[in-house]
């Protein structure tokens, strides 16, 4: 299939599109939730209202406990409307590493929990019937070198095996996946999807209070310490309550409320931008089966057409310390780079927000001192942070732990308190290994 031209050579970001998330703008309204009494008891405190913890209050809610969740911004403020709206299993590392690493039991277990947690959100999204613009349709992931397509090749057996039918694409065929000759060949992977993360938090929100979740925004948690008779003491601005137990979901954006885990979150930023509408056809030869697009690089992109024809194209863009325009015109010139197609389309949307890593690049579930967390979803939120919302309620349910909960939760090994001041020479040290995977390739 033939490529179009670009209608102009431009290659300059305009500067009036809107500095929002698009999501936030095409999302419905939700009620606010500010300024509400707080109660003095609670069964369960939750501090973050994103994906995780509006399902662990919808699910405990449902459950007959007294659930507060405490948002300091608004519900859903953080990654739960920043992202780029790709639904899918699995983390940072695939399962033959997993099991190398962890050992085959533990290894298949988080596998095994990952795949199934993509069921999960699956059927929150059916049984809350939450209309997102869900929709079905497999990830291409692309490769960046020639090397890479070699290492996405070698994992498609390894797929099948587990009944996954994934399928290589060689790079001579990728007209049929994607309107760009950029990459070395791509990777297909059914089990995955897209949908408007603001869409889907608003339905979240919904079912979480029509089960009884006692919702907050503009609540910052200050503190959590443990009272003698075993229960804890939340601290916010408004005053104090008491709980029998509290889940930390704060992911990104965690803060001091417990020092601990702040020690251990690295806050990443991951930039998207948005597009002007595009025409029919050139949206059909982008995107000819409609699916959900990220590379192989270090400093990934990550990509869809949405339902209304607007390029979402994200990435981590740079790890220097920059104002969002610039990182926004950085972004543009990549987007042009895979898609020289879209030069003259306007941009509408740019915006940003902080992904939770890890220094082992897990997410992590469990227990300090008392406190259960689910933390750290490292580029794999939407699914992820749905599933271990359900799993860490019916964890306090008395349910079984989630396997991520055999985990130990490492410390960041450098001077660190939540100001990631190591972040750049890690970026630079990450896009020099970039550059050279490509060493020597027509540009």
């Amino acid at each position: 299939m033939a490529l179009p031209t670009a209608r102009r050579p431009a290659a300059t970001l305009n500067r009036d599109y809107e500095r929002r998330p698009y999501w936030h703008a095409t999302m419905p309204a939700v009620p606010s939730h500010r300024d509400r009494p707080l109660p003095d008891a609670a069964d369960v405190v939750v501090i973050g209202g994103g994906y995780l913890g509006l399902n662990a209050a919808r699910v405990l809610a449902r459950a007959g406990a007294a659930v507060t969740v405490l948002e300091a911004e608004q519900l859903g403020f953080g990654g739960s409307t920043r992202n780029g709206g790709i639904v899918h299993p699995g983390y940072k590392w695939g399962r033959s590493a997993l099991m190398r690493k962890y050992g085959d039991e533990v290894g298949g277990a988080l596998w095994d929990e990952t795949m199934a947690g993509y069921g999960t959100i699956k059927r929150v999204i059916a049984e809350e019937a939450i209309d997102c613009e869900f929709r079905e349709c497999g990830y291409l992931d692309l490769a960046w070198a020639p090397s890479h397509a070699r290492e996405l090749r070698e994992s498609v057996e390894g797929y099948r095996e587990l009944g996954i039918e994934a399928a290589f694409v060689e790079k001579s065929d990728l007209a049929d996946e994607i309107g760009t000759t950029f990459y070395h060949g791509g990777l297909v992977f059914p089990p995955s999807a897209l949908l408007h993360p603001g869409k889907y938090l608003a339905g979240l929100v919904t079912a979480a209070a029509a089960a009884g979740a006692d919702l907050h925004e503009g609540d910052r948690a200050r503190g959590v310490h443990r009272q003698g008779d075993g229960r804890f003491v939340v601290e916010t601005e408004r005053g104090s309550m008491v709980a029998k137990d509290v889940v930390v979901g704060t992911n990104g954006y965690t803060d001091g409320v417990v020092p601990a885990f702040r020690r251990r979150i690295i806050p990443i930023g991951s930039y998207i931008i948005a597009t002007e509408p595009l025409p029919e056809e050139l949206a059909r030869i982008l995107s000819p089966r409609g699916r959900a697009f990220f590379d192989t690089k270090n400093f990934l992109y990550y990509w869809h057409v949405s339902e209304d024809r607007r390029m979402i194209f994200g990435g981590r863009a740079s790890f220097l310390p920059m104002g969002m325009d610039r990182i926004h015109a950085i972004l543009h010139r990549g987007m042009l780079e895979v898609h020289p197609q879209l030069a003259g389309f306007r941009i509408e949307y740019g915006w940003g927000g902080n992904v939770g890593f890890t220094f082992d690049r897990m997410p992590h579930v469990g227990r300090q001192d008392g406190i259960t967390y689910a933390l750290g979803c490292c580029g794999t939120g939407v699914a992820l942070m749905t599933a271990m919302g359900v799993a860490v309620a019916e964890w306090l349910g008395g349910g079984p732990a989630p396997a991520l909960a055999r985990l130990p939760f490492p410390l960041v090994p450098a001077p660190y308190e939540g100001r990631p001041w190591f972040l750049p020479f890690a970026g630079e040290w990450f896009r020099l290994q970039d550059w050279l995977s490509r060493r020597g390739l027509p540009s």
